[in-house]
């Protein structure tokens, strides 16, 4: 996060993405992104890229942190993993054929 500004600076930078889980590890708190320092460091992180004009982006597969996110200003929120995406189309076609 200390390079954040340097890094969205970068010509052809048009964004940067935040993993939530990535930071939390780095800060001390594997597994738990949404311990308050992680909170605000992110929260932190969207207004210096805000005042940048550069798209922020985030992962969360939180509903009320994704729309939290959206709130301060991130631009894109991924809300689901491929992995949930693919379980889901799989349980409904299964359902489906079972029916």
């Amino acid at each position: 996060m200390q390079n954040l500004e340097d890094i969205a600076q970068v010509e052809g930078v048009d964004g940067v993405f935040i993993g939530p889980s990535d930071l939390a590890a780095s800060l001390g708190h594997l597994g738990n992104p949404g311990h308050p320092d992680v909170q605000n460091a992110i929260q932190e992180a969207i207004e210096k890229l805000n005042k940048l004009g550069k798209a922020g982006g985030i992962l969360t597969t939180d509903i009320t942190a994704a729309r939290k996110y959206l709130e301060w200003g991130f631009i894109f929120v991924a809300s689901a993993l491929d992995i949930q995406l693919l379980m889901a189309g799989l349980k409904n076609a299964l359902h489906d054929v079972q029916a």
